[in-house]
């Protein structure tokens, strides 16, 4: 019985840290993410891996993420908004401009963009796109 309530203890003592962690995790979403589209997917299909936990250490949430009005228009991102996945809006039956009517253009649109103003060497496809 002992044995069990040491062990027990030592168990609860390494988890606790891990679990408070996830806790506060799950509200900035998490450290890295996999984009790939699910809705339209391209010919050759590459996820992007997204250092998000890096982005969110220097943006606003504001910067990326945004909402859409009953009237279909983009809405600024507030502060406790549920984030939808991008193809919720960003896909081929959206009626967007061309540009951002797939998950793959909004995420284009919007990283590469960034990037080429900011950090050209992180505009380079092999980037996200590891093989």
């Amino acid at each position: 019985m002992k044995k069990k309530l040491v062990y027990g203890a030592i168990l609860a003592f390494c988890c606790v840290p891990c679990l408070v962690g996830l806790a506060t995790a799950g509200d900035k979403g998490p450290a890295e993410i996999t984009l790939q589209s699910t809705i339209d997917p391209a010919k050759t299909p590459k996820p992007a891996q997204f250092p998000h936990g890096a982005h969110q250490a220097r943006l606003e949430c504001k910067t990326c993420h945004h909402g859409k009005g009953p009237d279909g228009k983009r809405l600024s991102f507030a502060e406790g908004q549920k984030i939808e996945k991008c193809e919720t809006c960003h896909n081929s039956q959206s009626g967007l401009p061309e540009t951002v009517n797939t998950f793959k253009g909004a995420a284009h649109a919007l990283c590469q963009d960034c990037h080429k103003k900011n950090k050209p060497e992180l505009a380079k496809c092999g980037v996200c796109h590891k093989k």
